[in-house]
């Protein structure tokens, strides 16, 4: 199954600056491997040395963060997309 993963600024590089791209996969940690069986770097920019989704990275299907589903084990239904936003901090 195909789904569309939209991709921050940041990790457009490896992308070749497309803000967008489709893979193949039916749950969070396929989307993963497909990405980075596309377009190499993803992976380690995402998960940490054990395999867990990086603190700083959240990852949306359709408006709901996967940590609060069932992490990179989430279901992406047809049709849904998955969205790679990086934490932001700020403040004073």
């Amino acid at each position: 199954m195909s789904v569309s993963v939209r991709v921050p600024t940041t990790l457009r590089p490896l992308t070749s600056g497309a803000s967008e791209v489709a893979v193949d996969g039916a749950t969070v940690a396929e989307v993963i491997a497909s990405l980075e069986s596309s377009y190499p770097g993803f992976r380690d920019r995402l998960l940490d040395e054990n395999g867990k989704l990086r603190r700083f990275v959240n990852v949306f299907v359709s408006d709901d963060d996967v940590r609060f589903l069932q992490g990179l084990d989430t279901p992406i239904p047809a049709g849904e997309t998955l969205s790679i936003v990086p934490a932001v901090a700020g403040g004073c």
